[in-house]
């Protein structure tokens, strides 16, 4: 294999994934814009959040079957799978708004967010075979390219509901055919293009590894792997034994969860804050305008956030992601009926969250040892959905008997533990990722 120009099978890897993010970031924005105001229509404000949570929840749950095929099998059956999960949910979404019928809406949510778990596990396959100076930028441009989708979906709701006027099919939930047909589309995609796999090639080109994990250091990066034959019987369990015991591996992991649980408690109920602040058809444009500029801040600047990544350390731009999301929660928590002030605090949020995630993603990549990367990268995603299932199911309650501003301040309190575990990491040594091979 040592003909193999890895060079270009990246560039290609990169090129493929960059377009199959714009489609899936559709899909996904397009649903996750209205699964708020869906969920209030058919059973309340209280359990509003519990659209997202749910779907969150299946984002999580998947990624450990995902990432179980992907370590044996490679990255392309896992993420189509995902995919094709995805776009079962939101047809099953579909047809529980047209019977009104709750319990089915729970499991189409639940399944749609597998449709999320293809998407962000793309990231991690921009990073299989990417120089280490150059991961975080490799892994950002990925991150990037929802943008396009992500911003034009939440703009495209009221449009698609449009479409379906007298044919008995819920407004809002029209939205989630068209994530369908997203999915389907990157599942064809992704099985027919990305090739070869970027996650067999780097295990083929894999120097032998040395005998059983341990930490170095207080940079927490591994330098030795176990041996190649675990890579496909690793267990979850073993694979967290691993993160926890480099000081990189956990702290790209809390700083990727404690980010997402933050950005989606106050994503959630943003759509709700804006229905009980504006009313009549105006308000379903205001979402689409504020949360698609929102999403703009999630993904518009991430190569750039990918760039500080790798010229200053992770830990730095981790540490800047938790100064924007405190002063988005300042600015939305703060902002009353101004739409502007609230589109800032949604774009600061957004900002906040790419930090968290394309740093602490960039840092896990490169702390976690080859043949258990798989495995744990499923473990880091499925904490960073429960965070954000956690939240997502919180501020429905929250602001239902208490209010928007005290939900921002809450998720403010949250980000708490991961400056002071970000400050104890930077004060205990260097952070610079030391690793033998990809």
């Amino acid at each position: 294999m040592s003909s193999v120009d890895v060079a270009r099978v990246q560039r290609r890897t990169v090129r493929v994934l960059v377009a199959n993010e714009i489609v899936s970031g559709l899909g996904v924005a397009i649903g996750i814009s209205v699964g708020a105001l869906l969920t209030k229509e058919m059973v309340g404000t209280a359990l509003s959040g519990a659209a997202q949570s749910v779907a969150v929840v299946g984002g999580a749950l998947s990624a450990l079957p995902a990432s179980r095929i992907m370590n044996r099998y490679g990255r392309r059956p896992g993420l189509a799978l995902s995919y094709l999960v995805g776009a079962a949910g939101a047809v099953t979404v579909v047809a529980a708004a047209a019977w009104r019928h709750v319990a089915l809406l729970i499991v189409g949510m639940f399944l749609f967010g597998a449709g999320n778990t293809g998407k962000y596990q793309s990231r991690y396959a921009a990073a299989d075979l990417a120089e280490p100076a150059q991961r975080g930028r490799q892994l950002s441009w990925v991150i990037w390219a929802s943008t396009i989708g992500a911003v034009a979906g939440p703009n495209l709701a009221a449009p698609v509901g449009r479409l379906v006027a007298g044919t008995g099919i819920p407004v809002l939930a029209a939205p989630y055919l068209a994530s369908a047909a997203t999915f389907l589309a990157c599942a064809v995609w992704i099985m027919t293009v990305l090739r070869p796999d970027p996650l067999k090639l780097a295990k083929r080109l894999a120097p032998e590894p040395s005998p059983p994990v341990a930490p170095v250091g207080s940079g927490g990066v591994a330098t030795v792997a176990p041996p190649a034959a675990a890579a496909a019987t690793t267990t979850f369990r073993q694979a967290a034994t691993v993160v926890w015991s480099i000081t990189g591996a956990r702290l790209g992991l809390v700083a990727t969860a404690l980010g997402h649980l933050v950005m989606v408690g106050v994503m959630s109920m943003t759509p709700i804050h804006i229905g009980d602040t504006h009313h009549g058809s105006a308000s379903l444009t205001i979402v689409g305008f504020v949360i698609g500029l929102h999403i703009a801040g999630m993904y518009g600047l991430s190569p750039l956030v990918g760039w500080a990544t790798d010229r200053l350390g992770p830990r730095r731009v981790i540490l800047a992601g938790v100064v924007l999301l405190t002063a988005a929660c300042a600015v939305a928590g703060t902002s009353g009926h101004d739409v502007v002030r609230l589109a800032l605090g949604l774009i600061l949020l957004g900002q906040g969250w790419s930090c968290t995630m394309v740093a602490g993603s960039t840092l896990f990549a490169a702390s976690v040892p080859l043949p258990v990367k798989a495995a744990a990268q499923g473990l880091s995603d499925l904490a960073t959905g429960v965070a954000g299932a956690t939240a997502g199911l919180l501020s429905g309650v929250i602001v239902q008997f208490g209010s928007y501003p005290m939900l921002t301040l809450l998720a403010a309190l949250a980000v708490v533990p991961l400056l002071a575990l970000t400050l104890r990491t930077g004060q205990a040594g260097p952070e610079t990722p030391r690793m033998s091979g990809r």
